[in-house]
């Protein structure tokens, strides 16, 4: 069984937390100790740790992730009930490769149970494995990186820096669309900008997304794996001793991208990654977390569409196209129509609804066509 590979949750660390007030996240929470495996019936969320850097070129100190689990268990929830389980720490394996494919089995095996993993640590090629453990789920992946690298890299020695390449390139090829939320243009080669446009992925920069951070709420709500890379943290925010970066965002935004990323109902898989705990940093991370958390606990279920009598319908005329865009009378929230291609046969049929702005909306009545509307109409051709 693949969880026997999880190394437990530290009992002297279980009962640290567990003497903390009873309002606290550790007593809401059930772990996988040394004597008991949590029944997995009835859980909403399983929390993995990851201590495995290879992929960085870096090693973590704190194997077990107490620091971690001691800051983030004594956090109160919000006016939620999440049923959360604490499986333990993937230590390394003989290889990356064999990390990666115990991420990959032990996640695969969540997801078929409908049980999101939220991975917490190691270097952010763990995305790879995250990916790869859709493989036999019958639909196309969305991935959204927060990131300040697109991760093409080719002549970089380190995974972490090339892992997208691995996702675009390998059989079974399931991904349907990348967004990078945040990316530093001086940290990307012109190479990598240009295959971002050439494959109709999705890129913000990271002033972009600082100013409107509501324009992150849609890419998010179309996504089934959401990715955070902590160096894309400003430093002086996130403590990170390892990789200085002067720009990046703010501790308040990156728990707000969190936020969103909870809040979609489509996210099924979550992770925070090239985090080295030192104090600063597991409190920020603790805190995204928390906000991922908090964002599930308030989501609204309208994806996908059951009742359209639930939503407004506007029709927009653009030259000899017609758009058509939904308005949720719950929630405000839109979404454009996508044109069915039935000629093509695969997974994307399905997907006829992208979320989007009340801007866009805004913009189309100016005659101006969405561009992620755009983009997806050339990867369905593709």
């Amino acid at each position: 069984m693949m969880y026997d590979f999880l190394q437990p949750v530290n009992s002297e660390i279980v009962s640290q937390i567990q003497k903390q007030s009873k309002q606290a996240l550790g007593n809401k929470v059930v772990f996988h100790t040394e004597t008991d495996f949590p029944n997995l019936d009835g859980v909403e969320m399983a929390i993995l740790a990851v201590n495995d850097y290879r992929g960085a070129g870096l090693t973590n100190d704190d194997e077990d992730f107490s620091k971690f689990r001691t800051y983030f268990y004594a956090l109160f929830p919000g006016n939620w009930t999440v049923s959360i389980a604490d499986l333990g720490t993937i230590q390394a394996g003989a290889t990356i490769e064999d990390t990666y494919f115990l991420v990959k089995s032990i996640c695969s095996e969540l997801l078929r149970k409908k049980i999101i993993p939220v991975i917490i640590g190691g270097s952010q090629d763990l995305t790879y494995a995250l990916y790869r453990s859709y493989d036999n789920l019958d639909q196309m992946v969305n991935l959204v990186s927060v990131d300040s690298k697109f991760d093409f890299a080719q002549e970089s020695g380190l995974p972490f820096n090339s892992y997208l390449t691995k996702i675009v390139i390998e059989e079974p090829n399931n991904l349907f669309n990348y967004s990078n939320l945040g990316y530093q243009t001086y940290f990307n080669s012109q190479e990598e900008i240009d295959l971002i446009e050439k494959l109709y992925f999705d890129a913000y920069r990271l002033g972009e997304v600082s100013q409107k951070l509501y324009i992150t709420e849609p890419v998010f709500r179309d996504a089934d794996i959401a990715s955070f890379d902590m160096m894309s943290v400003e430093s002086s925010n996130s403590g990170n001793i390892n990789y200085f970066n002067p720009n990046g965002f703010s501790g308040k935004e990156i728990c707000a991208l969190a936020r969103y990323a909870g809040i979609s109902d489509k996210i099924s898989s979550f992770g925070v990654f090239n985090f080295y705990n030192s104090t600063k940093e597991v409190t920020l991370v603790a805190q995204t977390l928390w906000y991922f958390i908090e964002g599930y606990a308030n989501r609204y279920n309208e994806y996908p569409f059951t009742v359209k009598e639930n939503y407004y319908k506007y029709i927009v005329p653009i030259d000899d196209e017609e758009l058509v865009f939904y308005k949720s009378n719950k929630t405000d929230r839109w979404w454009i129509e996508i044109p069915i291609f039935s000629n093509i046969d695969n997974k994307i049929k399905r997907n006829t609804l992208l979320p989007c702005t009340h801007q866009e909306y805004l913009a189309a009545c100016e005659q101006e066509i969405p561009e992620r509307w755009w983009k997806i109409q050339r990867r369905n051709l593709l």
